[in-house]
């Protein structure tokens, strides 16, 4: 090969960095790295999404999945703009994404160019840990390596900025000389644990609680064991942060589910009735459903010290790694004897699982929403990764759904944004191409972005080594989420021209795309088409027409939210009558006795 330019030596970087994977959409503004990329026998592979807002997506999908830093790639001007939803989703869940976008040339720069932005105050916010522009080859070695290792020291995105004339230039490397700072690769982590005298503290407070809860996040995933550890010890319930899911299984039955706006009854019992509450790698935001102040003592362990003491006055805050400092705390601790309150968490989450699975039995027309996700429950694969989509399926994959343990699930927690369900899918499988992948999407979010994003799947199934990609759609034609928000914040009815949706043949699209199409309308469907779609050689679009009248309203509403979605019916609502008939006979189904199915 003949000499290298600065585009050449970036893909060679990102290589020698194990970087497979740069998703992205191609544009003029970075046209020396797609001529790279050609001259590199497309390594690392290019996956080309359909917009950039998705590859970004799919980069953070891939991040959270694959447990390695995500890239994505994007062109000057619009293309960099359209990034920004997906890098605010990777900043707001803490994972580590590196954008690459491209910029005009540097002798244009000022001169209201074309697609000329101004990157850097753009960025600035979302990549606020490391953002850079190279402007002269020299810089790269060092821009490149730092923009990887401050996203995955810091858990954010962070960008580099090359302008077009750059990536074209002859690489030079950094010399050993005044104003040049060279780099080098590889980045290995300590073991963070806190010090004996803050875990003594920490056990004092723990040992001296009768009734401890434990609340877990996504910092708590890989220190499974010391949980289960200290759970028993304490003899605690544990509640999930949305995004720690799957840091413990649910079949355990001392794990009371997800808690806050779409948690479970347990887990508001739990902290509603607590002495003592443990966190642990969550910074989850409702303080409302964390014990009343002056309640409970409390303890919290995060690996971010900018995240400890935050959101409940914590008696005392442990900054290290989560599992180490469990181990750090465990022979500390006292088993407790009085296992009354374990044995009130255990009866109350048999009795929520008896609930769910009511919920999931009320007929509904034409199919209830939660049958759906409970029909996927009891069949998922022992190893699936199953993403949801902002909206009233976050609420059914939050509190129907029974994962074991292996299983990977997530979801956008703190952005809430619409759209990243298909695309998280899609990252999920190219990070763990032999597990299968289930994702649930309202029919807002396919029409905002997952239709177009079935084309990607078109394009790449065949390289993954398990086909399995099963999209559920839940089509009831209406913007669901917001609509129940209306009713039970604002105590508006529902208001037509925002909330309906034009009616799409979601499984049609998908034939015609060459996937598989399954179309449900009846609930005795629902079954035999998961069973379809997870034998299936190829992905699976379930077009499922559920009934958007049944309440994604938590078990814990106030009354005021129940008087103000009272009040909306009153005030003429076109779905009163459904709501009135399978909204409260799904509510009933928490006061009435039952046995799990």
């Amino acid at each position: 090969m003949g000499e290298q330019n600065v585009a050449d030596y970036l893909l060679e970087r990102l290589r020698a960095w194990g970087v497979e994977k740069v998703f992205g959409y191609p544009g003029d503004g970075i046209n020396g790295l797609l001529a790279a990329w050609g001259r590199a026998d497309n390594s690392p592979a290019f996956v080309q999404a359909r917009h950039e807002e998705m590859a970004a997506f799919e980069a953070v999908g891939y991040a959270k999945f694959g447990n390695r830093v995500g890239v994505c790639a994007a062109t000057s001007g619009p293309g960099a703009i359209h990034l920004l939803n997906g890098l605010y989703d990777a900043k707001l869940d803490h994972v580590p994404v590196v954008a690459i976008v491209g910029q005009t040339s540097r002798s244009a720069m000022g001169g209201s160019y074309q697609q000329e932005v101004d990157l850097i105050s753009l960025f600035k916010d979302v990549a606020s840990e490391y953002l850079q522009m190279v402007t002269v080859p020299e810089q790269l070695p060092n821009v490149l390596d730092r923009a990887i290792r401050v996203a995955l020291s810091e858990r954010a995105p962070t960008a580099i900025i090359i302008p077009s004339d750059v990536q074209e230039m002859e690489y030079s490397p950094p010399a050993h000389a005044f104003k040049m700072v060279p780099s080098s690769l590889g980045i290995e982590w300590p073991v963070a644990v806190p010090g004996d005298a803050a875990i003594d503290r920490a056990a004092e407070v723990l040992n001296a609680g009768t009734k401890v809860a434990i609340l877990v996040g996504q910092g708590a995933r890989g220190a499974r064991a010391e949980l289960e550890q200290v759970a028993d010890l304490l003899g605690a319930g544990v509640a999930k942060a949305l995004l720690g899911k799957d840091v413990l299984p649910d079949d355990l039955p001392y794990v009371t589910g997800s808690i806050g706006l779409l948690g479970t009854r347990p887990s508001y019992e739990l902290m509603r009735d607590c002495d003592t509450l443990l966190t642990v790698g969550s910074s989850f935001p409702y303080t409302q459903f964390l014990p009343a102040f002056g309640q409970a003592r409390a303890v919290q362990i995060d690996i971010d010290g900018r995240y400890v003491g935050m959101r409940y006055p914590y008696d005392v805050n442990l900054v290290g790694d989560a599992a180490a400092t469990l181990r750090g705390l465990i022979p500390r601790l006292e088993r407790k004897t009085d296992r009354s309150w374990r044995d009130a968490i255990e009866a109350n989450v048999t009795r929520w699982w008896e609930v769910m699975a009511a919920e999931a039995g009320v007929a509904a027309d034409p199919v209830n929403p939660l049958r759906l996700f409970r029909e996927l429950s009891v069949r998922l694969p022992d190893d699936a990764i199953v993403t949801a989509d902002s909206g009233s399926s976050a609420n059914w994959y939050a509190r129907q759904l029974k994962f074991r343990a292996g299983m990977r699930g997530s979801l956008s927690g703190n952005l809430a944004t619409m759209g990243p369900g298909v695309p998280y899918g899609i990252g999920a499988k190219f990070a763990e191409p032999g597990r299968p992948v289930i994702v649930f999407a309202g029919d807002g979010a396919m029409q905002m972005n997952g239709l177009a994003e079935l084309i990607t799947i078109k394009r790449y199934w065949p390289e993954w080594e398990d086909p399995r990609l099963v999209i559920a759609v839940l089509h009831n034609d209406d913007l669901n989420q917001v609509t129940w928000e209306m009713r039970a914040m604002e105590g508006a009815p529902k208001f037509t021209e925002s909330q309906v949706l034009p009616s799409v043949g979601y499984a049609d699209f998908a034939e015609s795309l060459g996937l598989q199409g399954i179309a449900v309308d009846q609930p005795g469907q629902i079954g035999p088409a998961w069973d379809r779609a997870l034998a299936a050689a190829r992905p699976t679009v379930l077009d499922v027409r559920t009934s958007p009248d049944i309440p994604p309203i938590p078990p814990h509403a106030t009354i005021e939210q129940a008087r103000n979605a009272a009040e909306a019916m009153l005030k003429g609502d076109e779905n009163r009558l459904g709501v009135l008939v399978e909204g409260i006979r799904t509510k009933a189904q928490e006061f009435l006795p039952h046995h799990e199915q």
